[in-house]
């Protein structure tokens, strides 16, 4: 379920899906600075770190 939720939020608004997995980490703020760059290259960025 909490991947579920994961996924949901990465879709939503990604760096809270990936914050929710990894923390304030690198992988948060890279998800950040892509999502600020544009709204799909955050959220493909996100997904694909959540799932692999």
């Amino acid at each position: 379920m909490g991947s579920f939720l994961e996924i949901l939020c990465a879709v939503l608004i990604p760096p809270v899906g990936v914050f929710l997995r990894f923390g304030c980490g690198l992988e948060f703020w890279l998800s950040l600075l892509l999502t600020f760059f544009g709204f799909i290259p955050g959220m493909v960025y996100a997904i694909w770190v959540l799932t692999k």
